[in-house]
């Protein structure tokens, strides 16, 4: 498996420096971003729903963050005023001296802006070491330079206090465990990436992160290089006259897990030239159905993608030993579920910095043809029996 690890890194590395040749379409001059209006036109997210910016002409940031498709959320807003400055803020506003230097993330998406903005040296603590296998962060963790602060509700508060964080990214829909944060008088900043319904929408969190640690303009044209690999391969298979049917999930303590038909997943498999058989649900997020319900509207679907962490090799045998009538899909019996094994695979350690690695795996599948010399990286078609 550690050789596989290895394959996986290598090729995410060497798809993100290809697209480095890509023109930037983000409105960021050669001297950079060098004004009020020029910042607040790149900053401006344009698939991310849960953050809005307004960049002010003394720089101040002012920064609204909310549940992505919650019309009932309470939004969080941050004034992101530069050192030394002296603003007006208005009323209900947090504010941030910028840019931070020390940071504590709650997960491995929101540690993957840092990895991404080569800005390792910004984070003093975190609580996700699970699955981490990106060598950098493990060293760091490994020498103390980065703190395990533990898990989500058992948070170790002298950590957090011996930390001195200027911030802590967290994750609302978590366990939680924030309360005791809260009295430490520390900011605490929503960090809604993994609720966003787009992948290109969950990448531009990024620029979330580069405002907080004074590199806007490197997200900026870092997701500008993401958003325009992807929307290439989007483009190509916008005219396919096939688009397969797919499914989505497994059965977990008697209930099935499908996401809704206007979720992250819909989004990728629609981007992706198939057709969801969840497509007309209105849910962004899960939808629990049991095992009736899923057969009788995915039997017959072309494909199957399942994610799971199982220890070893996975395969149609082991699928089928989960649930016995998991061999009645059309997809278990003509081979065509698409796998990912998050034991080996670092699926979201890497997602927040290749939605188009993540297209072009679904574009293998449902498509080969159209890419004949590309190798997946997360998710692949299970060959083994």
């Amino acid at each position: 498996m550690a050789s596989k690890t290895r394959l996986v890194y290598l090729l995410i590395t060497t798809f993100c420096l290809a697209g480095c040749g890509y023109k930037s379409r983000n409105p960021v001059s050669e001297n950079g971003l060098s004004s009020a209006d020029t910042i607040q036109t790149a900053l401006a997210p344009r698939y991310a729903k849960g953050f809005k910016i307004t960049v002010r002409p003394d720089g101040v940031k002012l920064l609204y963050i909310s549940e992505p498709n919650n019309n009932h959320a309470i939004p969080e807003l941050f004034a992101l005023v530069p050192k030394g400055t002296k603003a007006e803020i208005p009323d209900g506003y947090t504010v941030i001296p910028t840019p931070t230097d020390r940071v504590i993330c709650m997960t491995t998406p929101q540690l993957a802006g840092f990895t991404g903005l080569n800005a390792y040296d910004k984070v003093v603590a975190t609580s996700t070491t699970r699955r981490m296998q990106n060598k950098e962060w493990l060293a760091r963790l490994k020498d103390g330079r980065v703190k395990k602060i533990g898990m989500e509700g058992n948070f170790d508060t002298e950590i957090i206090i011996a930390s001195q964080p200027d911030i802590i990214f967290v994750s609302p829909n978590r366990r939680g465990g924030y309360e005791v944060m809260k009295e430490l008088n520390i900011p605490l900043v929503p960090y809604w990436a993994f609720k966003e319904t787009s992948p290109l929408g969950l990448s531009e969190w990024i620029k979330v992160a580069g405002m907080f640690i004074g590199k806007e303009e490197e997200a900026c044209q870092l997701f500008a290089q993401m958003e325009q690999r992807y929307n290439l391969l989007k483009a190509k298979v916008s005219n396919v006259k096939q688009r397969p049917s797919v499914f989505s999930g497994e059965m977990r303590r008697g209930t099935w897990y499908v996401p809704g038909g206007q979720s992250f997943y819909a989004r990728l498999f629609a981007d992706a030239g198939a057709d969801y058989f969840m497509k007309d649900n209105p849910e962004t997020g899960g939808v629990l159905m049991d095992f009736e319900t899923v057969y009788a509207k995915g039997y017959n679907a072309g494909y199957w993608r399942v994610m799971n962490g199982y220890k070893g090799e996975f395969s149609y045998e082991a699928l089928k030993a989960s649930n016995p009538q998991y061999a009645d899909f059309r997809a278990f019996k003509e081979k065509k579920v698409i796998y990912c094994n998050l034991e080996w695979i670092p699926l979201y350690e890497n997602l927040p910095l290749s939605p188009d690695i993540l297209l072009s795996d679904m574009i293998k599948a449902f498509h080969p043809e159209l890419l004949p010399d590309y190798h997946p990286v997360f998710y692949s078609l299970l060959e083994k029996e």
